[in-house]
């Protein structure tokens, strides 16, 4: 039974709280992610320190494995629902993964950022979102698994015979409410059909990760390569 401060259960008041951790991740009632984003810079701020302090000793290869492994795996981890978050996570997040690429390059801070993000093949957030979710959509497309996300997505099948039948995209689901653009129903849609055609009709699941990770590299780092 609800009281003013909890739930009643067989005597004991459960606290209602206005966040919930679930499998690492925070989520708040308003689903904005900023409790989770909060603690997930919290935590790479902490290992970053760590990793500058013996960043000397270590040599280059050294120092990007330590970074993938303790730090740029905080980042990957469950970034598939960052979809739609604020653009000012997002940035947070991204400061965080330029400062990583400055501590493993031991660069100045006159050194851009985005040219060692470059120069150490790594993919900026947003384009680390989108691969997420597209390697996701890839494999519940082929295998059919998880169940739980094979009845949302479906292939786009016009009424009558247009170029675009062939282009391997998937059908628009409409959105009933602001939120639902955050669910996946809408978001593997809008990711998916954004793809160029090149990585949507790879055959096998490690042609489809290269083809991908070059296309959001080239699309992440096109002013780099104009200006070089």
């Amino acid at each position: 039974m609800p009281t003013a401060c909890g739930l009643n259960i067989t005597g004991a008041v459960v606290p209602f709280h206005d966040t919930v951790k679930l499998l690492g991740v925070t989520l708040d009632f308003s689903r904005t992610m900023d409790r989770h984003v909060a603690g997930v810079l919290s935590s790479c701020k902490y290992h970053m320190r760590a990793l500058r302090h013996i960043r000397p000793l270590l040599t280059h290869d050294a120092a990007k494995m330590i970074a993938h492994s303790v730090v740029s795996s905080r980042l990957n981890y469950t970034n598939a629902l960052l979809y739609g978050t604020t653009t000012t996570n997002l940035n947070k997040l991204q400061v965080a993964q330029n400062t990583l690429a400055s501590v493993v390059c031991q660069a100045p801070r006159s050194v851009s950022t985005t040219e060692l993000g470059r120069k150490l093949h790594w993919l900026p957030i947003r384009q680390r979102i989108t691969y997420k979710i597209a390697v996701i959509i890839y494999k519940t497309r082929t295998t059919g698994t998880p169940a739980y996300h094979s009845h949302l997505i479906r292939d786009y099948q016009p009424e009558r015979t247009l170029r675009s039948a062939d282009k391997l995209l998937l059908s628009v689901a409409p959105m009933a409410l602001s939120l639902s653009a955050k669910a996946f129903s809408v978001s593997a849609f809008s990711v998916w059909n954004s793809l160029s055609h090149n990585s949507r009709s790879a055959e096998l699941f490690s042609t489809f990760k290269r083809k991908l990770k070059t296309d959001l590299f080239d699309t992440a780092y096109s002013d780099c390569k104009h200006s070089a």
